[in-house]
């Protein structure tokens, strides 16, 4: 019986990649000389820091770009508000990774209201969709991408 999971995952390698690429960047640019702009990545939070909110505006479009041009999706980031204390300007960023229960919930919500002949079920992280038909399944991922649920997913661990 074939079937699929859909995930919500990011690179690590790929997004420190892309931190290092924008830091070097951020790094050579006239605008950012000896100010000490940088990203910092601890997990799954990044922080930008730089000493004042004009030059953080500046660094969130050169992370964004970096990461796309590595192949992560934007739409992962959580940019919370922009902190300025003593010359200095901060901005915590979120990475989101996995499927929280509510958006697995809608996710199966949305598949049976499809009224596919396929079954969803929550495993973890992660939503396991089976179905007798491959046609089916690639339904289902077709209307998953099309939903547009504010998060990226991927669809790994086809079996036929």
């Amino acid at each position: 019986m074939p079937s699929f999971d859909t995930v919500s995952e990011v690179d690590h390698h790929e997004l420190s990649n892309a931190i290092d690429q924008a830091n070097r960047e951020i790094g050579t640019r006239y605008d950012f000389k000896g100010s000490g702009a940088m990203i910092e990545q601890a997990d799954n939070a990044l922080t930008l820091n730089a000493e004042s909110e004009f030059q953080i505006n500046q660094m969130a479009p050169i992370l964004k770009e970096k990461m796309s041009k590595r192949g992560i999706d934007v739409s992962c980031l959580e940019f919370s508000d922009i902190v300025e204390m003593n010359k200095k300007a901060r901005q915590q960023v979120l990475v989101r990774e996995g499927l929280d229960k509510d958006l697995a919930r809608k996710i199966v919500r949305l598949i049976k209201d499809s009224k596919l002949k396929v079954q969803a079920a929550i495993q973890g992280e992660q939503v396991r969709v089976n179905g007798k038909k491959r046609d089916d399944l690639q339904q289902v991922m077709q209307l998953l991408r099309d939903a547009n649920l504010g998060i990226p997913l991927q669809f790994n661990n086809f079996r036929d």
